[in-house]
């Protein structure tokens, strides 16, 4: 099973120095029942792409807790034997929810398939959106322009034989 680890800069270059994602119980983002529902599709290529929108969304979310992170958004593309992941158990098909699972131990970073970065001219948006996510949640149609600005951004693709020159 292929899951979508959200990170910042920082927790990719921890997650090199260390060789693992995750320090026990984590979230992850994934292709779940939920997220088939609510995105109506059968094409897993779409409803992959849905649940790396959704961890990047969670990688925004990091972005907004720790101002010091690089404005960029980061997601792990992992493949798990498919009983490491499961669904909140207390957790319906509630938008928020949607594609999340948790993994209950760290992950190597060896299995790793890619690593997805926003592009350097990303970052003015992407720290808009930061900056704007609470208010969007509250809400504000002004504040989800701004965080809708950064998802207009295509995260790019990376092997995972790169991630060193992404975190120098």
């Amino acid at each position: 099973m292929r899951v979508y680890v959200p990170l910042t800069l920082h927790g990719l270059a921890e997650a090199h120095r260390t060789g693992q994602l995750g320090h026990g119980p984590f979230t992850a983002y994934a292709v779940t029942p939920a997220l088939r529902e609510w995105y109506v599709s059968d094409d897993i290529e779409e409803l992959e792409y849905a649940a790396l929108g959704r961890a990047a969304l969670a990688s925004l979310r990091l972005l907004a807790a720790d101002p010091a992170a690089p404005r960029r958004r980061v997601v792990v593309a992992v493949d798990v034997a498919d009983g490491a992941a499961s669904a909140e158990p207390g957790r319906g098909p509630e938008r928020d929810a949607l594609g999340e699972v948790r993994l209950a131990g760290p992950v190597r970073l060896a299995k790793a398939a890619a690593v997805h970065v926003d592009a350097e001219d990303a970052e003015e948006d992407v720290a808009a959106a930061a900056q704007a996510l609470d208010a969007a949640d509250g809400g504000d149609d002004d504040a989800r322009f701004v965080v809708d600005g950064a998802e207009d951004h295509e995260l790019l693709w990376f092997a995972t034989q790169e991630i060193p020159q992404l975190v120098a």
